[in-house]
């Protein structure tokens, strides 16, 4: 039996959280809105006098300054810079933050919705440990596989059995 690589369970929860939270799709909507925040931004204290942002890099830093509340962005100049910025911290914060909220909820929930996930997460961590298990331990597992197997076996009849009632009725 391959064992599997020490890496794996890292492996694992960047793919869960990659694949079953909002997280890749608010990050990247987060940094598109950045982007087209910080444009605009850029676009609206050119040639303005006594403008501190005075370069596009200027504005992507204030971007992420802004909405992270680090509170060390430098205050626009030209009124329209301030609306955009007031909506951009407003904006960027409450997507920052709530894919933080999001993510951890949806990653800790998803357990409770999913109980057949958590079943098979369980099996394969104890598949791991089989080296460890003692003869009687391997005895009582085989017994109890066996009932599983049947178990699924019945389940499938009654499945296969349900599914052709209900395309009987449809014909």
């Amino acid at each position: 039996m391959k064992r599997k690589k020490l890496n794996s369970r890292p492996k694992r929860f960047i793919k869960d959280i990659a694949t079953h939270t909002p997280f890749t799709k608010m990050i990247f909507l987060l940094v598109i809105l950045w982007f087209a925040f910080s444009t605009g931004l850029y676009f609206a204290e050119i040639g303005i006098e006594g403008a501190t942002i005075t370069s596009y890099g200027d504005a992507l830093y204030w971007g992420i300054a802004a909405f992270s509340t680090a509170g060390i962005a430098d205050t626009p100049q030209s009124d329209t810079a301030q609306l955009i910025g007031a909506i951009w911290i407003v904006i960027g914060s409450v997507i920052f933050f709530g894919t933080i909220v999001a993510t951890v909820t949806t990653y800790f929930m998803r357990p409770m919705q999913r109980p057949a996930k958590k079943i098979v997460d369980t099996i394969e961590y104890n598949l791991e440990q089989l080296n460890d298990l003692t003869i009687d331990e391997l005895d009582l597992l085989k017994e109890t596989v066996d009932t599983l197997i049947i178990h699924v076996e019945r389940l499938k009849k009654k499945q296969q059995k349900k599914k052709s009632n209900n395309q009987e009725y449809v014909i």
